[in-house]
C-alpha cells in the first residue's frame, strides 16, 4: 500500500496543518508576505539558502490574509499597489510584522480586494 504524501500548510489561524494538497501560495514567516510559486524574488532567495526554513505554504489567498500576510511587490503587483493603499488609509506602515498592528489595514485589503473583483 502506497502511503499520501502530506504538505504542511499555515492556516488561517497561523498554525500548520497537514493537507494531501500542495500550497497554491508561498509565503515567508519572517517578513509575512505571501506570493506566487514561481516569483522569481521568492526563487532568488531560495537559491541563496537563507529562506527555505521560513517558508510556509497557504491553501489560497484568502488563507494567507486571515493569517495576517500580505501580496508580494514582486509577483503581485496589483495586489500590492491595494495593499499600499490599505495601509495609507489604517495608517499603518506596509512592512510592519505584528499581526495585530496590521490587522486594520488586513481588514481593508481584504474589502479593496472583494470591490475591485466586482
Amino acid at each position: 500500500m502506497q502511503s499520501q504524501k502530506l504538505y504542511k500548510l499555515l492556516g488561517p489561524d497561523g498554525m500548520l496543518y497537514l493537507s494531501d494538497r500542495r500550497g497554491l501560495l508561498g509565503g515567508h514567516r519572517g517578513g509575512r508576505g505571501y506570493g506566487r510559486m514561481d516569483c522569481r524574488a521568492a526563487l532568488r532567495a531560495i537559491a541563496k539558502g537563507g529562506y527555505v526554513r521560513h517558508r510556509v505554504f497557504f491553501a489560497d489567498e484568502a488563507t494567507a490574509i486571515a493569517a495576517g500576510y500580505r501580496p508580494c511587490a514582486v509577483c503581485l503587483p496589483d495586489r500590492y499597489a491595494l495593499w499600499k493603499i490599505a495601509c495609507a488609509e489604517a495608517d499603518v506602515p506596509r512592512l510592519v510584522r505584528s499581526r495585530a498592528r496590521r490587522q486594520p489595514a488586513l481588514d481593508i485589503y481584504r474589502n479593496l480586494l472583494t470591490a475591485a473583483s466586482c
